[in-house]
């Protein structure tokens, strides 16, 4: 199909142009002595994106998923116990891994639309006297349901309740695109991946370690191997790698990393949240569609899950977007599989590209019989970027039109 393929899930993102470019390197040896030029400047710029003095930063070639592993067996022993709510795909995927570890898990059941039930988690705290829960498990970002908790708010009931137990989350589709703060809000190990805010291929997983975690680690018991926190941070404390490194997306881990540090995170957050409230009202003024999420405070400025109307297969307005439009969508799971579709709309991105998606998007919903009206999401979406820009906009005097054809030769109207 002409032109280029659309991509709109929340992840395999949009890898800018720069750090394709940057993975074009030619293989070189990972033991010579220019490599540690590279690592320790990732490192160190990690720290800045997870927004940590103190913790240590560890990269696995792995997905998020192997980090979610690392963060349990370096901190756990056999048959410990964890707390963790369940409100979509992913952090029911994390609670899966905890049994099949061997771990235990509290699991507070929540609606699918919903975050981590903070004042819940507080009850079951204050009333575990004898600390038998030894870290709490919270998803920041629940990219199947478009919904993002506050994990400040989780930090605070912990020491409300005066509970030791380590703060792991989940921040895979939230990093580098909705404020995170890993000192601020005591978090001891944060997990993500390379492939969502960070701009990169799948395969690199990342993940952050606290004092507190690390400490945890001398006393766990469980056996570990390949996702070993000692292993990797005693080799990276020389700028090396305990095995085999993936060049290439190192290579384009510090053209990521330069790229978020040259706009700034305060901006991206900026820019997400902007972003994301247009698509927000071309859903919801646009085309009068309900969002997965069930309140604004829910609501996550990097993905969109989209309720579909009573009769639609969400998965058929997500196979005609692909094969008619080249528009890839995100497609709904487990729970809300074939009732949800989601729109990705984090990393490189930006109005025009977003207007693109929502353009395919209502092309799709109405080849499959969802009655909206044509040009609406679009037109919420412009009013609310229109309305909402920080950027002035100036009006060009037509002295100012006429010089620049002259200048630049243009022989328009002749």
């Amino acid at each position: 199909m002409a032109g280029r393929n659309f991509l709109f899930v929340p992840g395999p993102t949009n890898v800018p142009d720069r750090v394709q470019r940057a993975m074009v390197v030619a293989m070189e040896d990972h033991r010579s002595s220019k490599f540690p030029d590279l690592t320790r400047s990732i490192f160190a710029d990690l720290k800045k994106v997870f927004k940590t003095e103190t913790g240590t930063a560890i990269i696995f070639p792995s997905s998020g998923t192997g980090c979610w592993e690392a963060a349990l067996t370096n901190c756990l022993s056999p048959g410990e116990t964890v707390l963790a709510s369940r409100f979509g795909q992913f952090s029911h995927l994390w609670i899966e891994m905890v049994g099949k570890l061997g771990f235990k898990a509290e699991v507070v059941d929540c609606d699918w639309g919903e975050g981590v039930p903070v004042e819940r988690y507080l009850e079951i705290l204050e009333a575990d006297k004898g600390h038998r829960i030894k870290a709490v498990l919270a998803t920041h970002n629940e990219t199947a349901t478009g919904v993002t908790s506050d994990i400040a708010a989780i930090r605070r009931a912990m020491d409300a309740a005066k509970h030791p137990a380590l703060l792991m989350v989940d921040a895979v589709s939230s990093l580098a695109s909705i404020d995170f703060r890993m000192d601020e809000w005591g978090v001891d190990i944060c997990v993500s991946g390379s492939q969502k805010g960070l701009m990169l291929p799948a395969g690199l997983g990342i993940v952050c370690v606290s004092k507190k975690a690390l400490a945890a680690r001398e006393k766990s018991t469980q056996p570990r191997c390949y996702f070993d926190f000692g292993e990797m941070i005693k080799a990276n404390g020389t700028g090396y790698f305990p095995y085999t490194p993936p060049l290439p997306l190192l290579c384009g881990l510090r053209e990521s990393l330069s790229i978020i540090l040259e706009e700034g995170l305060d901006q991206i957050f900026h820019r997400h949240h902007y972003l994301a409230s247009g698509v927000r009202a071309a859903v919801q003024n646009g085309w009068k569609l309900e969002l997965c999420a069930k309140a604004p405070k829910w609501y996550s400025d990097t993905v969109s899950a989209i309720v579909v109307p009573e009769g639609i297969n969400s998965a058929h307005v997500i196979d005609v977007a692909f094969r008619r439009y080249n528009l890839a969508l995100g497609a709904g799971l487990s729970k809300v599989a074939g009732k949800v579709f989601r729109i990705g709309h984090l990393g490189d991105l930006n109005e025009l590209m977003l207007i693109g998606a929502l353009g395919g998007t209502e092309m799709a919903m109405l080849d499959v019989g969802i009655k909206v009206e044509p040009g609406s999401g679009v037109a919420a979406a412009i009013k609310y970027w229109r309305g909402n820009d920080n950027i002035p906009k100036k009006r060009v005097a037509r002295s100012e039109v006429v010089y620049a054809s002259q200048s630049t030769g243009s022989t328009e109207g002749n």
